[in-house]
Parts: structure tokens; sequence; C-alpha cells
């Protein structure tokens, strides 16, 4: 029988994904798809990664019965794959948080902020086929709470975006960094994208959308703030 997940490492004890293993399960760590690994990987180790992801597509690719030696179109797909996977599409696993400057609320701003659509790109973990959609923030404030710039909620969420995500699992996570860093009295995030799982393959349904959203503190008390922050998410 074919060898998987920690029995393929363990016969390759030798391979840049086997020490990077090794290290978040010595901090007893968790390594799930949508995790970010960034501490746990040295310098100069992403591209021994991306080297070993492609040697291991090329393999996909033979399985395939794809004759990558004389074919021109795919003879160079296992590099381009293995790049597209760990610098571009997958990078929020593998890059450290961006930089965000925080400030002060000096002008003890209290009302209704709302930053969006914020167009996202992810691919869902059980198939990495393209999510794409829009997510919506809302803010309620306090005097106490951090404000950063707009252009940093786009760095975030595509940070978070860029793994393999369950669009539930990724709005819970978007909520969690967004209230750490902000600390407001209250947070709202609204989801709406398209599913290429559903689209590509499957029902192959290319209408259907899935929305989703958490409330969390003075939007999830408060229903008339609720109704205002998603009247206005429309407009």
């Amino acid at each position: 029988m074919p060898k998987k997940g920690s029995e393929y490492a363990a016969a390759r004890p030798d391979a840049v994904s086997q020490r990077i293993r090794a290290r978040i399960t010595k901090a007893k760590a968790r390594f799930h798809a949508n995790d970010n690994i960034a501490a746990f990987i040295k310098e100069g180790e992403l591209d021994e990664l991306q080297a070993e992801v492609q040697e291991k597509l090329r393999g996909v690719l033979e399985s395939l019965v794809i004759d990558t030696d004389s074919d021109h179109n795919t003879q160079d797909t296992a590099r381009r794959v293995a790049k597209m996977f760990i610098k571009e599409v997958f990078h929020g696993r593998y890059q450290p948080m961006p930089a965000v400057t925080e400030f002060p609320n000096i002008e003890r701003l209290n009302e209704l902020m709302i930053v969006g659509p914020i167009t996202v790109r992810s691919a869902c973990s059980h198939h990495l086929c393209p999510i794409i959609g829009k997510v919506w923030v809302g803010i309620m404030p306090n005097e106490h709470s951090n404000l950063i710039g707009l252009s940093k909620y786009v760095r975030l969420i595509e940070w978070v975006m860029s793994r393999p995500q369950i669009q539930e699992e990724a709005v819970t996570q978007v909520a969690d960094l967004l209230q750490e860093r902000l600390q407001p009295d209250g947070l709202a995030i609204v989801m709406e994208a398209d599913h290429f799982c559903m689209h590509w393959r499957g029902v192959k349904d290319v209408d259907a959308k899935m929305t989703n959203s958490v409330m969390r503190g003075a939007f999830l008390k408060d229903a008339t703030l609720r109704r205002e922050f998603l009247a206005l998410m429309h407009r």
C-alpha cells in the first residue's frame, strides 16, 4: 500500500518538510491546512520546501499518465505549481503576519465603521479548488480601541485567506485576528463567496454562493446596530 502522511515523511528523514514537521511536533503546535507555521521555518527553507513539493508534483503528473518529457505544455508544470502553492496562493501558511501599525483612538470615535467589499481569494481545503469572494468588516470602536489604516484590513484578511480554507473557519480566523488587534466594542464580519468545488465538479452549480457571518460584542447584542451594518454593507 502507498505510504501516507507521517509514514512517508519518516521514510525521508532528510526532507525539509520532515524537519519543519519535527519542530512543530516538538512544540506541540497545530499545523492544520489553515494554520500559519512561519515560526517553525528557518531562513532558506522555503526554497527547499518548494523544490520538495516540485519533486512530488512531478510524481503526481506521472501517475496521471502525462508525458511531461515530450509535452511542451507540462514540462515545467511541477515547478510552476510548487511556486504557486508555496509563494503565492498559500503564502499565508508560510509567511509571518504583515506588519500593522496601530494608532490610539485620540478622537474617541464611537460610531459604526464599515470596510469593504474586500476581494478575497482562497482554496477549499477539501479539493484545493478556488474560493473567490468578498468580505465586509464592521467595527464599533471605543475610546480604548486601536485603529489601523484601511489597507491593513486588506493585508491582514488576505494573509488569513491565503491558505487552504473552509469558509466558516476563515471568517472566524479573521474575526479573532481583528478582535485581538483592535479591541473594539463590536465586530462584524460577513463573507460571500463562489466555491469552485461546486462550480467545477460535483453538482456543477455555477450560481450558488455561500454567505456567512460572525457577530461579536455590540453587533451580537444590538439588533438595530446589526441591521444598520447589514443595510449599509450592500450600498
